[in-house]
């Protein structure tokens, strides 16, 4: 049972590392990612002294160092969240309480509240009784953990051999959390990859249990029924269970933005809503003759589909809920704004305060070579400029986590490192040397950033730790739906804006619809994508925009068809949505490749 209809998704690398030992206590369940294992050794030494339990470093030396450092981590905090919620529990119900918070927290249709509310008008045994209930209804947030499935590459040791695929970095993340005692999901997201999905099978937490749980439950994050089918098909054969299928807007997200061809997100929760009970009879089937064959009993688990991605209002909330039968929804990038729930500097955060609607793009900073959402003015952009000025571009590589260029080298590396771009000069400046690719070799140089560091440092410089080599710099990754949110918010302030209790939102910025704004995220996006065209054909060019412009026609129909059935929202409201949806309509008409676009 799930107390909150929401979730925080993973955040950076290092956002969201302790936000389960901020809010799980609560009922919130929330993403760690579990890519930075240096990040995450300081993270277990920091609230190992926090809590006064011995820490003993696990050092690059150690063998298995990396997914041993992740067990102990999530270990760590799962002492630390069920310590908070045994305490809690035993609490009086009275204000002031942390048991009082989580029943204040809750959303008014939440079962619970409801107890708690009959709970304060009881009296005698009555009393007695729905207060023994409440406290054994009580339920924690989920530890759930985030392995970005591109992140897999393979390592060497100190003699320069590869060593063997187990210790590839998303493999040795997996086997941390499944050694882990955790009972919670992984999110697998950036889409299939083989060898790490069938890994999971090495572990027995990834099948039912005597009693038919799943201990270690499997979450795909996913662009559309599509690709749910096939990854949960790849799964099932070997007897894995999907547990939920995470649906996330292409665009209208944080972090690494993947466009889906002009697909959106309503059509695309639409098919899961159709087909939902489809798409769980042909997984199960398949998971069943696996667990058959391994003796594993007939079981029934439980499959949820969930949605995150640009929501920003109660309204939007409620309708995804209620239309579409998700059985949550995520919130991540206003959450920054939330120091109770995240781990972020004050500089980062007064940044995003003060960032308004056009500092915030889509860019291209990330060494995998897929856009990236950015806002104007970090000091990550600041530190490449600074070292561009000292003839000495690029980062210097510590961590290793993006190397995947072998443009220059047998053994790849990382196009935001100095060794990458001092290469890319020499070629540069070869009398060979085409046009275009000098052009792109100057944009590397101004644009990419070193992302290991500079989505892990804001977590540590939050807590008072200064990142090893003093590389401060920091990268941030909100989501285009953080312009409409400006100030530091509570917990409360913030939970009570999902529920519709306050609004958060900045009045002096219009914000449209959820739907409306990924729609205009997508034709931005197409502008911008035809521009960069280089190697193409123009009837190879205009192959793709005509798709990419007849998709998001499709989904526009949709959602003209869709408004009689939003009944939250005001008259006036769905006018202006009508009017946008039209106007959006006549701007994909006049998008084309013209003949300046080839030159």
């Amino acid at each position: 049972m799930l107390a909150h209809s929401f979730h925080i998704p993973v955040m950076g690398l290092g956002y969201t590392i302790d936000t389960p030992a901020r809010v799980a206590r609560y009922g919130i369940s929330s993403v760690v990612s579990i890519v930075e294992d240096n990040l995450i050794e300081k993270m277990r030494k920091f609230y190992s002294e926090k809590i006064g339990v011995n820490y003993k470093e696990i050092t690059l030396k150690d063998e298995d160092y990396r997914a041993r450092r992740i067990t102990e981590y999530l270990n760590l905090i799962k002492k630390i969240v069920d310590e908070q919620f045994d305490s809690l529990k035993k609490e009086a119900f009275e204000i002031g309480t942390e048991i009082h918070k989580y029943f204040d927290l809750l959303p008014d249709t939440a079962e619970l509240k409801k107890m708690y509310h009959d709970f304060l008008t009881a009296v005698g045994q009555e009393k007695d009784r729905i207060e023994k209930q409440i406290r054994e209804s009580l339920v924690k947030g989920s530890i759930d953990v985030n392995i970005m499935t591109k992140l897999d590459k393979f390592n060497y040791d100190k003699n320069g051999e590869q060593l063997p695929p187990e210790f590839c970095d998303a493999m040795a993340a997996l086997r941390g959390f499944a050694n882990s005692d955790l009972e919670s999901g992984i999110v697998f997201s950036a889409g299939l990859n083989p060898r790490l999905f069938s890994y999971c099978a090495s572990f027995s937490d990834f099948f039912p249990n005597a009693e038919g749980k799943i201990k270690k439950q499997i979450i795909l994050k996913v662009s559309d029924y599509r690709s749910a089918l096939i990854q949960g098909k790849f799964l099932a054969k070997k007897g894995l269970w999907v547990s939920e299928f995470r649906v996330e807007s292409g665009l209208n997200c944080g972090g690494h933005a993947f466009a889906s061809g002009g697909s959106l997100v309503g059509p695309i929760l639409e098919d899961f809503k159709n087909k939902r009970e489809e798409l769980r009879a042909e997984l199960q089937q398949m998971c069943q003759k696996t667990w058959t064959e391994m003796g594993i009993a007939e079981t029934n688990p439980e499959l949820k589909i969930t949605v995150q991605g640009g929501v920003g209002t109660a309204h939007e909330h409620e309708f995804l809920l209620d239309f579409y039968k998700v059985d949550s929804v995520g919130w991540g990038s206003p959450f920054l704004m939330v120091p109770e729930a995240v781990s972020i500097d004050d500089d980062s955060m007064n940044l995003l305060i003060n960032a308004k609607k056009d500092d915030y793009f889509l860019s291209d900073a990330s060494p995998l070579g897929v856009p990236f959402n950015n806002v104007k003015n970090t000091s990550s952009v600041a530190l490449i400029n600074r070292n561009i000025e000292k003839n000495r571009p690029g980062s210097a590589c510590y961590k290793k986590f993006l190397q995947f260029n072998t443009e220059f080298t047998k053994i790849p590396i990382c196009t935001a490192s100095r060794e990458y771009q001092n290469n890319k000069i020499k070629q540069m400046a070869l009398p060979e040397t085409p046009q275009k690719e000098i052009e792109r070799g100057n944009e590397i140089i101004k644009v990419k950033e070193c992302l290991c560091e500079g989505l892990a440092s804001s977590a540590l410089l939050s807590h008072g730790i200064m990142p090893d080599r003093n590389l401060d710099a920091v990268s941030l990754c909100p989501g285009p739906n953080l312009a409409y949110f400006s100030g530091r918010f509570s917990l409360k302030e913030m939970i009570g804006h999902i529920y519709g209790h306050n609004n958060l939102l900045n009045q002096a910025v219009h914000r449209p619809h959820v739907f409306v704004n990924e729609i205009e995220l997508n034709i931005k996006y197409l502008k911008n994508h035809i521009q960069k065209f280089t190697e193409e054909t123009i009837e190879q060019k205009n192959k793709f925009v005509d798709g990419y412009k007849s998709t998001l026609n499709e989904g526009i129909a949709y959602y003209k068809n869709l408004l009689n059935s939003i009944k939250n929202e005001s008259v006036e409201f769905l006018e202006n949505m009508q009017k946008d949806l039209f106007r959006l309509e006549e701007e994909i008409a006049e998008i084309a490749v013209t003949e300046e676009v080839m030159a």
